[in-house]
């Protein structure tokens, strides 16, 4: 998307320039958006501070609710719109700040015509974007009362697991928790209570921090003390779960980028992290130097890493990451069945290879931010079944305060995005994550 001088200069459409092209990297090209935020040429490169918040906002709700614009979009329009540069994006940008944000019409609608203008493949249907948005604008009461079902911001490929998972009311649930845009949860190496009040932030009942409002994470207090991290209430349970204690030496495999191994340091276990990517391995490093812990590092397959058995495994395997829409609402329009068909033959090897990590009466922990069933209760069904020398270590309620409902019949840990709700939505809610503790006999 070029765009001449003019238009560039024209308030607010460089942050809504950045917004399209995240979207467009989503799309049309499957790029996650951490993966466009962390390339060398960021979008949102050289935009001021509010100006990348409005731009991650756009793109955020674009994503969030990209059923319900596509629902909205058609609505008003012959014929899907053709593949045409930025086009899509263009369209989805702008009825997203109509219908979802605080953002007035006319500058949405106006600039999303400069956007589509100043796009070589879009230019010839600026009039298209015009129409189509300002009609829009002029309905957008009855279109928003036509998009209540929270289903149809889940993709259909999800959708149809979800039910036959979980049955359609909890498909439901979860799709409605994943509308709205969370709070930002830390954990705290240590005085979390101290730290949720220094924050301005409430102490959940798991122990996680989650915060009412909040800038810049690098500029907060605590954050080059390295007091705190940032994890989402959920993604910090499968490290508490290890119950890790002082000197016991702990494999977390799959480490990177290092919260879990961060707690099981704090713990004052000796961690030895192993991740395939030396690059995330060099990144977890830089975080836990940040927090004045160290472990040992190796860059390496976990399926065919090798050492001296281990008191305890943390294996938080590779997935779908279906359970992490709330925070990350590009999964879902990225991945597709095929992802978890090929993701469930690896995690399958992985388990293998923890197995077989572990010390007599060692003790294993698999874990992922997936809400497939194919990636959490069936795995560890088949493993027990393939290793008869593993048994299930069932989860305790009093080890998960305020989320006995996550306790499954087996013992296992099953979070839902709806649990632990709030009279404030966005300070409700977790990740979907599954969990399992077993021991080796």
């Amino acid at each position: 998307m070029a765009s001449s001088a003019s238009t560039a200069a024209s308030p607010g459409f460089a942050a809504r320039r950045a917004a399209c092209l995240l979207v467009d990297g989503v799309l049309r090209r499957s790029q996650p958006l951490d993966e466009q935020l962390d390339a060398p040429k960021d979008p949102l490169a050289g935009l001021d501070q509010r100006d990348r918040g409005l731009a991650r906002a756009i793109a955020g709700v674009s994503l969030r609710r990209l059923g319900s614009l596509r629902h909205a979009l058609n609505a008003l329009m012959r014929k899907p719109v053709e593949e045409r540069g930025a086009l899509d994006a263009i369209l989805l940008t702008g009825a997203a700040q109509i219908l979802f944000l605080d953002v007035p019409d006319h500058a949405a609608v106006s600039l999303a015509v400069d956007l589509a203008r100043a796009d070589r493949n879009a230019r010839p249907f600026a009039p298209l974007v015009n129409g189509v948005l300002r009609n829009l604008s002029r309905s957008k009461d009855d279109i928003a009362a036509a998009l209540s079902d929270p289903l149809l911001d889940t993709p259909d490929w999800l959708r149809q697991r979800r039910i036959s998972d979980w049955g359609e009311d909890a498909a439901r649930a979860m799709a409605e928790a994943e509308r709205i845009e969370p709070s930002l949860d830390i954990t705290a190496r240590t005085d979390a209570a101290d730290w949720a009040g220094t924050l301005g932030g409430r102490l959940l009942p798991t122990g996680t921090i989650r915060l009412i409002a909040h800038g810049a994470v690098t500029d907060m207090p605590g954050f080059a003390e390295g007091a705190w991290w940032v994890q989402d209430a959920a993604a910090a349970l499968p490290a508490r779960l290890i119950a890790a204690q002082p000197g016991e030496r702990i494999a977390d495999l799959c480490a990177a980028p290092g919260g879990k191994t961060a707690q099981l340091a704090a713990a004052g276990a000796d961690v030895t992290a192993v991740d395939r990517s030396a690059s995330r391995l060099r990144r977890l490093t830089a975080n836990l130097e940040r927090l004045h812990l160290s472990t040992h590092t190796v860059a390496a397959d976990a399926a065919a890493f090798e050492a001296e058995p281990f008191d305890a495994v943390l294996l938080d395997a590779p997935c779908s990451a279906t359970g992490t829409l709330r925070r990350h609402p590009d999964v879902g329009w990225i991945k597709g069945e095929e992802d978890v068909a090929k993701l469930a033959s690896l995690q399958g090897r992985l388990l293998d290879a923890a197995a077989g990590l572990l010390k007599p009466g060692g003790r294993l922990v698999y874990s992922t931010c997936s809400l497939e069933r194919a990636e959490g209760e069936d795995q560890v069904a088949a493993l027990l079944d393939r290793r008869s020398d593993l048994r299930r270590d069932p989860i305790r309620p009093d080890e998960l305060p305020g989320l006995s409902e996550a306790i499954t019949a087996d013992g296992e840990l099953r979070t839902f995005p709806y649990h632990l709700p709030d009279e404030i939505a966005r300070l409700g809610g977790l990740d979907g994550f599954f969990a399992a503790r077993l021991v080796r006999t």
